[in-house]
């Protein structure tokens, strides 16, 4: 019997299953791409059901599965089979939810997978052993081009930066004629008609004071270099994270040294520093001290079906991959309460809001 799921679903299991099938997974390289010269051999994945943990061993051309009520050998190429049947349902679908092929519901009962996405408390999607089944354990989380991705950072409105409105005193009739402009979400036409009628619309914080300590983790200033991003955003239309660092550091809103700048590159370290701290754990809302979350890498389907893979293990090349392939994106206006002139302690702040994902070219 048939059943749907959502591509991100199907995108999980597959990488799952692609892994299973081939042995092994090609490192990536900044600019998302498979690096032949680098491969991971995989030995085991651990993924985790409602009802217990599975391991799924690879043993020559068998996957032994082995749980608290499994232990059963299935050939690896009938993960293969499935894997192939996934991929192509997933890339013909014009949908989001899409239909189990023929067979992979019969299959899924084979292998003991009830739960498409994993359940797990600590955001991994599945744990892999590489090169043997005693090496340490890399918590995964997949991310694919086949379907919409989770952001790196959607902190809703504990991501948003205040501004505060100064230049010409705005008189109460003059700040709801500004509020009330243009659609809901023009947040761009709101700001240019501050300008318009005289205003400034300053740096002030991170609004929320976790996710403000949080980034001082990161530099005591980041908060600024955040804020000058989602402002260039909005006035520049500029959204990749890297083309925006550019802007910055034309900028230049610390007023620090051009050595620093361009020889130190102290823009582009502490925006590599702040993606790999969201990718490996930090949240807005929760207090952050530097210590890694369970996530220890990315699992990167592309376009065409290749799995590629990130890990801590090599860093540089992971925060180069976030670096080049983030943006910045725009949240709901009315969701993360910003885009409008709000009175506080007697002073109007305007409130733009930080949310990253990956992109999808």
């Amino acid at each position: 019997m048939a059943f749907e799921a959502t591509k991100r679903e199907w995108s999980e299991l597959y990488a799952f299953f692609r892994l299973l099938a081939d042995g092994y997974v090609y490192a990536g390289t900044p600019d998302a791409k498979k690096n032949e010269n680098l491969t991971w051999p995989v030995a085991m994945i651990q993924r985790e059901e409602h009802d217990g943990t599975r391991q799924y061993i690879i043993e020559g051309e068998e996957i032994h599965i082995v749980g608290e009520n499994i232990d059963k050998r299935i050939p690896r190429e009938d993960f293969d089979t499935v894997a192939n049947l996934v991929l192509d349902a997933v890339k013909q679908s014009k949908e989001m939810d899409v239909t189990s092929p023929d067979g992979v519901e019969e299959f899924l009962d084979e292998v003991a997978i009830f739960d498409l996405e994993a359940k797990t408390d600590d955001r991994t999607d599945f744990y892999v052993a590489f090169y043997n089944v005693h090496t340490p354990l890399v918590g995964f989380c997949v991310r694919s081009k086949l379907s919409p991705m989770f952001p790196l950072l959607d902190g809703g409105r504990t991501a948003n930066f205040k501004f505060e409105q100064t230049g010409v005193k705005f008189a109460t009739p003059t700040v709801n004629k500004i509020n009330c402009f243009g659609e809901e979400e023009d947040v761009l036409g709101r700001m240019l008609m501050i300008e318009r009628l005289g205003g400034n619309l300053k740096f002030n914080d991170a609004a929320d004071k976790v996710f403000r300590s949080n980034l001082h983790m990161i530099d005591l200033h980041f908060p600024r270099v955040l804020g000058e991003m989602c402002r260039a955003m909005h006035l520049e239309g500029i959204t990749r994270v890297s083309e925006l660092v550019d802007y910055i550091k034309e900028l230049n809103p610390l007023k620090i040294k051009d050595e620093l700048i361009n020889k130190h590159r102290y823009y582009e370290h502490k925006m590599k520093e702040f993606l790999m701290a969201l990718a490996l754990g930090m949240r807005p809302a929760k207090m952050y001290n530097g210590t890694d979350s369970a996530v220890a890498g990315f699992l990167f389907v592309d376009g065409m079906g290749e799995v590629i893979c990130y890990q801590k293990a090599d860093r540089q090349t992971f925060a180069d991959f976030l670096y080049l392939n983030t943006r910045l994106e725009k949240g709901s206006t009315a969701k993360d309460k910003y885009g409008y002139l709000e009175k506080e302690n007697g002073v109007y702040y305007f409130k733009l809001n930080l949310k990253i994902g990956l992109a999808k070219r």
